[in-house]
């Protein structure tokens, strides 16, 4: 009840990135419908069967890291006063958190489940003709087991991600102060503290284990192109065909890059500042590094989500694919979910820095240094991840292209 209270309540811009959530998690769910369906219209064709549920794999990550995103920003998770005194603590709040999840990815999995029924002609007339009722096994009954199954697989996953990545940590500093002060409220993982302005901090860690699996990656692509004996996989929807370790690679490679974003952030805002900075650079390099975290692993996310599309798109230079509907849907989902998240990063990134920004114009700041500041600071990230991308999709085309 109190989950559905603080939803109802929420701004409507908390309210549409819970919408995001719905959306994705519709998709999602009606992809695994879907290759359900497929399953139960070709009981011989096991395998395609499951590749094609093995494929929903990237869709679910990318929604689950979407909605996982959405409940870290959500204002009901974040230090209140009037949480506190009733014994809403930080544990608590973790199970809210993932409560509403729950509810938001329910709602699209529930919108899924209609659109599918619809489709197959359980809930009227067969629509389109009936063209999608042979994709979607509209002639056999659906088995209730299975379908809750998947019905649930996205609202549990996310939930369960979300409690788990948003519990208290041990050792982790928690907010103290008088009620209403500004120590008691202010969110402690935010770095940002209006009372001292961009001071130095830590380099994120994680680089050397996001190069390791990023030069492992590409390793693992080489060697099974190069293979003759390597498992050949056909891809669903007209895809072409390939090893299952090039595949294998391109997760490592796309993990690599999410852990070393935060550090790639930290050392630009670094060399921002070097050699004799003057105030537009050094705000701008400060404010990387204070950024780091929060905007460094969803930047490494969309980096090795486009240089995916970048491979791909090599690979079918001078042809064209023949994707499917269903394809292009989960294609659109991982693009989606991954520029959301990063989106919604930037934007609370701003939101935490915006009393240090009011502290630094009443100091005297022109606002003209801040609005060169962040136009800098944008040149600096696409300076460093535009050649990192494509470098990375040419080496995951070429094993490809073999």
């Amino acid at each position: 009840m109190l989950a559905l209270r603080l939803a109802r309540g929420a701004r409507p811009s908390v309210q549409a990135r819970r919408l995001l959530v719905t959306v994705a998690s519709a998709g999602t769910g009606f992809l695994l419908l879907c290759t359900f369906g497929y399953a139960l219209g070709h009981p011989g064709a096991a395998f395609g069967s499951s590749l094609r549920l093995a494929w929903c794999a990237a869709p679910l990550a990318a929604t689950v890291y979407l909605a996982v995103a959405v409940a870290r920003t959500d204002p009901a998770t974040r230090p209140r006063p009037g949480l506190s005194a009733v014994g809403l603590g930080p544990g608590r709040r973790s199970v809210l958190a993932a409560v509403s999840t729950a509810a938001a990815c329910a709602l699209g999995s529930l919108i899924a489940l209609t659109v599918f029924l619809h489709l197959r002609g359980d809930l009227g007339a067969l629509p389109l003709g009936g063209a999608a009722g042979a994709l979607l096994a509209a002639d056999q009954d659906l088995p209730f087991a299975a379908t809750l199954t998947l019905l649930t697989l996205v609202p549990v996953t996310a939930s369960v991600t979300a409690a788990l990545l948003l519990r208290p940590r041990p050792g982790r500093p928690a907010a103290t102060g008088r009620p209403g002060s500004r120590a008691a409220t202010r969110d402690p993982g935010d770095d940002t503290d209006p009372d001292r302005p961009l001071l130095p901090s830590a380099t994120p860690t994680g680089l050397p284990w996001g190069v390791a699996l990023l030069a492992a990656g590409l390793a693992v692509e080489s060697y099974a192109s190069g293979s003759d004996a390597a498992l050949g996989l056909r891809l669903p929807g007209g895809l072409a065909s390939g090893p299952l370790g090039v595949l294998v690679g391109w997760a490592c490679t796309a993990v690599g890059l999410a852990l070393a974003g935060p550090a790639l952030v930290h050392g630009c805002g670094r060399a921002l500042q070097a050699v004799r900075p003057g105030a537009v650079r050094l705000l701008a390099g400060r404010v990387l590094q204070q950024e780091a975290r929060r905007i460094g692993r969803p930047l490494g996310v969309v980096c090795a989500v486009v240089s995916g599309a970048f491979a791909a798109a090599a690979l079918y230079t001078g042809s064209e694919p023949d994707t499917g509907p269903l394809s292009a849907l989960g294609a659109v989902l991982v693009v989606g979910c991954a520029l959301a998240a990063l989106v919604l990063a930037a934007v609370e990134a701003k939101h935490a820095r915006s009393q240090t920004t009011a502290a630094l114009l009443r100091l005297g700041a022109p606002a003209v240094v801040l609005r060169a500041a962040v136009a800098l600071r944008a040149a600096a990230l696409c300076a460093l991840f535009a050649p990192l991308t494509w470098g990375i999709a040419e080496l995951a085309a070429a094993p490809l292209g073999r």
